[in-house]
């Protein structure tokens, strides 16, 4: 990833009321490209998260600027793009890490709730892609964060579930938009993760625990961010509109 610039959207972490919480996925992600080599622009709604993800990578040497970000908003989106490419001289990779997880059940997922999840976790995806292609620089590359439950339930999180699903459209689409450039774009769809997003799901799901997993454990977000990282790299130039399952087998064994 060396002089290759990339914009992590939530590459901050939110702060869950769970004990000794670990690394999150974006976080994890953008201190994984730095080491790598990379540029990069982390961007969260959080101004201090965002700042600490910085200075995490400016103590490891790596180069790494924030920024601000409503993913609710058009107008921010685009501040966002605009500042990328000015303070990193380019975009050459798009992650969006943003996936907020909504109520449990339909009796609580009224229509304000509903719109909230999807808002932030497919209609903010599309606004950030939308805003991205044209600045992107030839052979870039977009990955976006899913999950399992896109495919294969594993609770109760309505919309949050179908907002990952609707993901596996959105990232067609975005893979055909520039495809004569060779800008790629693919999903890193997470299992059961051990952050602090997982940790409280499984508080609200207590059932969550007993899940099993064929390789019997948890993943971590550096497992999450070593996929991500591939699909941005250039070993990875002949892969686009795919989708890589980081669940330790639980969707197909």
């Amino acid at each position: 990833m060396v002089d290759r610039r990339v914009l992590v959207v939530g590459g901050g972490q939110t702060t869950y009321d769970v004990q000794e919480q670990p690394v999150g996925n974006g976080r994890a992600i953008a201190q994984l490209l730095a080491r790598e080599g990379a540029q990069v622009m982390v961007a969260d709604r959080n101004e201090d998260s965002a700042a600490e993800t910085v200075a995490l990578i400016s103590k490891e040497g790596g180069a790494a600027r924030s920024c601000v970000v409503d993913v609710n908003v058009p107008h921010s989106i685009e501040a966002m793009i605009d500042a990328t490419r000015t303070e990193l001289g380019g975009i050459d990779g798009l992650v969006y890490n943003v996936g907020i997880p909504g109520p449990v059940g339909f009796e609580d997922t009224t229509p304000e709730a509903w719109d909230a999840v999807i808002d932030a976790n497919l209609r903010g995806a599309m606004l950030s892609a939308r805003a991205a292609l044209p600045a992107m620089e030839p052979h870039a590359s977009i990955v976006f964060i899913s999950s399992i439950g896109a495919v294969r339930g594993v609770g109760r999180m309505i919309a949050y579930d179908s907002s990952k699903a609707g993901l596996a459209s959105l990232v067609r689409a975005t893979a055909i938009a520039r495809k004569d450039d060779h800008v790629r774009a693919n999903i890193v769809m997470p299992g059961l993760i051990d952050t602090g997003l997982g940790r409280s799901a499984q508080q609200g799901l207590p059932e969550r625990a007993s899940i099993p997993v064929p390789l019997g454990r948890r993943g971590t977000a550096w497992e999450v961010a070593y996929a991500t990282l591939f699909l941005l790299s250039g070993e990875a130039a002949y892969i686009t509109g795919q989708t890589l399952a980081v669940d330790g087998g639980k969707t197909t064994l």
